[in-house]
């Protein structure tokens, strides 16, 4: 995958956690609220519906706030790719400010563990230059720690 860098971020890391159970935390309502929104953020509701245009709707708690968020799945190639986005909500309705697209590519490591790949595609430089500014590389670094953690309890 080409990546713009006027538009996307991104950031490669590898997890001690086998390539099935990443992919397992990742499609299941039930392992997102333990990594998915840094802590001491949290998630309070999830619903999964995967495959393309299925849906992929969040609740957040940030600071007392409840925050929604909708969207659906782009690509699901299971154990390999997870593409979704908040630009259009399930029933292909378009969002009226969507914010990204987000990729997540999983590889074997050869160790056994994860080389996990995850990138934000932004509608334009602006937006890209707004999230690396909220701390995408901080953010979702400390999704992917949380991740592996939590991915390593469940072995």
């Amino acid at each position: 995958m080409m990546l713009d860098p006027k538009t996307d971020l991104s950031f490669t890391r590898r997890l001690a956690a086998p390539r099935a159970l990443i992919w397992e935390c990742w499609t299941s309502p039930d392992h997102i609220p333990h990594f998915f929104i840094p802590a001491p953020h949290q998630v309070t509701r999830c619903d999964i519906d995967l495959r393309v245009g299925g849906r992929f709707n969040t609740t957040f708690l940030v600071e007392g706030q409840e925050m929604e968020n909708t969207g659906v799945y782009l690509e699901v190639v299971p154990q390999t790719r997870l593409v979704f986005t908040d630009g259009y909500s399930e029933g292909w309705k378009p969002a009226p400010d969507p914010f990204m697209t987000a990729i997540l590519d999983l590889e074997d490591d050869g160790a056994g563990g994860t080389l996990y790949t995850a990138t934000a595609r932004h509608r334009s430089p602006e937006a890209r230059k707004s999230h690396e500014d909220m701390g995408f590389h901080d953010g979702w670094g400390t999704v992917a720690d949380q991740l592996e953690r939590y991915a390593q309890s469940l072995s």
